[in-house]
């Protein structure tokens, strides 16, 4: 099999999702191009168990990003892509997740689009798909909800978006980087309509061997994510499908009283 990762005059950038954090999440192509890179640009939340696949010699370059704290801005790290890239290196840039759900790839891609470096995006398990299957949470049930929708929890201007209809009666909610924020979202959330004893979950480090799933009522949640001390990366989901788990274990212990 012929190598994926080019070589030529002008390198190429791969856009790649590393999924939630597990190595086996990876898609096979993320993982060929990880163990080929010459060239890693890497966001802080990619597991060190998936750097260490890259073969020896291979240079890192972290664009980690906290709260308040960056690394680099994003346009140094869209700069930094484009600059490896013309100078003939291929550039392996792994992001959380998929790269075009809250990965900021878009404005990286284009970035590169414009200065003439090719650029392949390859997707990767959403941060809210692999923090729900490891949690056992279905983010659709037939039962429970049929629309599903995600939001960042620290945008600016947070509290005038409208969030209107995301989050009630059939319907989930999945919170990105929402930790931070956490009061402003349930006072947002209830104020819109919903209901303090709407269930919720906050899976923290999903897919990881020190994954929590912490659950409670939606009035409770800022309450729950200061007593638990959780920290990123977490998510937030909000809806009945959260609870499902809870009913299903009840039902199995009254069939088994009956």
């Amino acid at each position: 099999m012929t190598s994926p990762i080019t070589t030529g005059q002008i390198g190429t950038v791969y856009l790649v999702g590393a999924g939630p954090g597990d190595p086996d999440m990876l898609t096979l192509r993320a993982a060929r191009l990880v163990m080929q890179a010459k060239l890693v640009v890497h966001d802080g939340l990619v597991d060190p168990a998936i750097l260490a696949m890259a073969p020896a010699g291979a240079r890192f370059v972290s664009v980690a990003k906290q709260r308040n704290h960056h690394t680099l801005p994003q346009e140094a790290i869209n700069a930094l892509l484009v600059r490896e890239a013309l100078a003939g290196n291929d550039v392996v840039r792994l992001k959380g997740g998929d790269p075009f759900i809250f990965g900021r790839g878009g404005e990286e891609a284009e970035s590169c689009r414009a200065a003439g470096v090719p650029v392949h995006i390859v997707p990767g398990i959403s941060a809210a798909n692999g923090a729900a299957a490891a949690a056992q949470i279905p983010l659709t049930h037939r039962d429970s909800a049929s629309i599903v929708s995600f939001v960042a929890g620290q945008c600016k201007g947070l509290a005038e978006q409208d969030w209107a209809g995301l989050a009630g009666k059939g319907r989930t909610l999945v919170i990105y980087m929402g930790v931070k924020t956490a009061p402003q979202i349930a006072e947002k959330l209830m104020a819109d309509g919903l209901t303090p004893d709407v269930p919720v979950a906050v899976v923290e480090n999903a897919a990881r061997a020190s994954m929590r799933v912490l659950r409670g009522p939606l009035a409770g949640l800022p309450d729950l994510v200061t007593r638990e001390r959780v920290k990123s990366p977490a998510l937030i989901i909000i809806g009945e499908v959260t609870a499902r788990e809870d009913a299903t274990l009840a039902a199995l212990a009254l069939e088994a009283a009956e």
